[in-house]
């Protein structure tokens, strides 16, 4: 995958009204060379093979918009919060063309509800006003949409189901539609209820032959095409070393689980959602696989026990990376191979560094966020010494 080495122009940021995109002035191509020289320098070891950046396109590229709702219900704006209220970002480059497209309807049905943006403004209870905070939409490779409400309260949810039907008609390729419930006046994008409206409450993610189920919370790559690229490397890793058993910690829906499911392999996806298990067994099933070859469970991937040690474990935790328990597991677990696949190169390097038995033999930095200094990178481990005592 190749990307142009134009600097992208935003009129947002030409306005001075959004810096989302620190790197945005930077060419595309200085950019990837940056990320990957910063990644060096936290993790580089003698005898690291690094793989060719894998680029993304500098736009158009991000499948899941996070918009704040401001203004009002006759006049509501998509994007961030600014210094004198809501900033209408509803024509951000970054989000796929689909989700374009589908934003001014969706400020249509704001104001088709007559649905009221909350107010941040004050910090006294008896202060706030309106309910609607946040809206949240997914877009799969196949152009269907997941579309999420986020409200203070249930007390709006009769108004957005009587207008779906309008919704619906006016954008056919929502599949999803949920109303979830955050009542705390802080920084929170979403809160623990969802009330899902449509029949179907998952949105599928068709990625290289494999379908991955994604429910409202759960976690998705924000770039489809560089995902579909991380798991074909880590597939090839996998296949190259041929192990029998797979261990997937913080498995999500089963993105990796289901790319290294293969004849004679057996997988064990670990993730503490359970949601996302029901997920990721439902990815199985559609692959015609059997629990056998690939198995789903329910657990904290910091503290459960795989039993015996499998032949390779992968590792895709959120940017807080490892921690020492998990790590220092693995350190003594004896099991021969590590796939990490890493959000934050500083606390790969932390985690790295606990775990002095593995030597790392090949990287590579992967541009999920592009205009950002943000990134993914793979890492292949090998074992060095045995383990010491069995976890």
């Amino acid at each position: 995958m190749t990307a142009p080495p134009h600097v992208l122009d935003c009129r947002y940021w030409d306005a001075g009204v959004c810096r989302s995109c620190a790197w945005l002035g930077r060419s595309y191509d200085e950019q990837l060379a940056a990320k990957q020289e910063a990644v060096r320098a936290l993790v580089d070891r003698p005898g690291l093979t690094w793989l060719p950046p894998v680029a993304s396109r500098p736009e158009g590229f991000r499948n899941k918009a996070k918009m704040v709702v401001g203004g009002t219900a006759a006049e509501p704006t998509l994007g961030i919060l600014g210094p004198d209220g809501g900033v209408d970002l509803r024509h951000c480059a970054l989000h796929t063309p689909g989700i374009v497209a589908a934003l001014p309807v969706l400020a249509g049905f704001v104001e088709r509800a007559g649905l009221q943006p909350y107010d941040v403004g004050s910090s006294l209870p008896v202060g706030r006003r309106g309910e609607l905070k946040h809206l949240l939409v997914t877009e799969s490779p196949d152009g269907e949409l997941m579309v999420r409400w986020v409200l203070r309260s249930t007390a709006d949810l009769a108004r957005v189901e009587k207008h779906l039907p309008w919704l619906r008609a006016a954008l056919p390729q929502v599949r999803v539609v949920t109303v979830n419930v955050q009542p705390e006046h802080r920084a929170v994008l979403e809160g623990d209820r969802e009330v899902v409206l449509t029949d179907e409450a998952t949105l599928p993610m068709r990625v290289d032959g494999v379908t991955l189920h994604l429910g409202p919370r759960s976690f998705f790559q924000t770039n489809t095409e560089v995902a579909a690229a991380l798991y074909r490397q880590a597939r090839a890793w996998v296949d190259e070393l041929a192990p029998a058993t797979v261990g997937d910690l913080y498995c999500g829906v089963g993105g990796f689980a289901l790319h290294l499911a293969a004849p004679g392999r057996r997988v064990t996806g670990v993730e503490i959602s359970a949601d996302a298990v029901a997920a990721a067994a439902r990815g199985r099933d559609d692959l015609g696989l059997s629990p056998e070859q690939v198995r789903f469970v329910v657990g904290d991937a910091t503290s459960y026990d795989l039993g015996d040690p499998p032949g390779l474990v992968v590792v895709n935790p959120p940017r807080r990376g490892l921690g020492g328990d998990l790590a220092g597991w693995l350190e003594r677990s004896g099991v021969p191979h590590l796939i990490y696949s890493s959000c934050n190169p500083t606390t790969l390097a932390r985690d790295l560094a606990a775990m002095p038995s593995y030597r790392p033999v090949r990287a590579r930095v992967l541009d999920m966020f592009p205009q950002t200094s943000h990134l993914e990178v793979l890492v292949l481990l090998t074992r060095t010494r045995p383990a010491r005592t069995r976890p």
